[in-house]
């Protein structure tokens, strides 16, 4: 048990000190196809083919259903109409597998924007997003995608609540600069 009240205080400590994502702006965004869900309704997402579309949040999180996933979820799912008016699909990512995503797409994203399943992880480490201290699940990292396929912006910390507010900012700052 002091084991894990241990870990509890590590991961709790952490949580105050944003990091900083290893891929910068100005990167080129590796490329990804996985199973996702959306409503419940599974399909293939491919980052290629949303790029056509417009500029992708790319957010991962380390497991579905719990507390501060939930939240940040919640978070994103409430932002949904502010992202699409800047043209942007968000895509959430997790070690989660395709199953438990169909649940949580429709109850905590609010059936708002998919979710990916990285089972293997490949797109995690692609975009140096393991959680160093607990390598089964995806840190909380957030990056913003221009269609180029270049990253525009990287955030990483464990804690959900500026995950939305700075993609946004983001996203408003590069459309604005788009206009020019």
């Amino acid at each position: 048990m002091k084991q894990g009240a241990a870990i509890l205080a590590l991961i709790t400590a952490l949580i105050a000190v944003p990091s900083f994502a290893a891929l910068k702006p100005g990167d080129p965004a590796p490329d990804f196809n996985a199973p996702a869900s959306l409503g419940g309704d599974v399909f293939a997402f491919s980052l290629a083919e949303a790029l056509k579309k417009g500029p992708v949040v790319l957010y991962f999180y380390p497991a579905a259903f719990t507390t501060g996933c939930t939240l940040e979820a919640h978070d994103f799912a409430d932002a949904v109409d502010a992202y699409r008016a800047l043209g942007a699909t968000v895509i959430g990512v997790s070690h989660d597998d395709i199953d438990t995503l169909k649940k949580f797409s429709v109850s905590e994203c609010r059936s708002k924007f998919a979710v990916a399943a990285d089972k293997d992880q490949s797109i995690m480490k692609s975009y140096d997003a393991v959680l160093a201290i607990m390598p089964k699940y995806a840190d909380r990292v957030s990056y913003v995608i221009a269609p180029n396929g270049k990253v525009i912006f990287a955030y990483t910390s464990l804690n959900p609540e500026k995950h939305v507010e700075f993609t946004l900012d983001a996203l408003r700052k590069w459309s604005s600069r788009q206009k020019q």
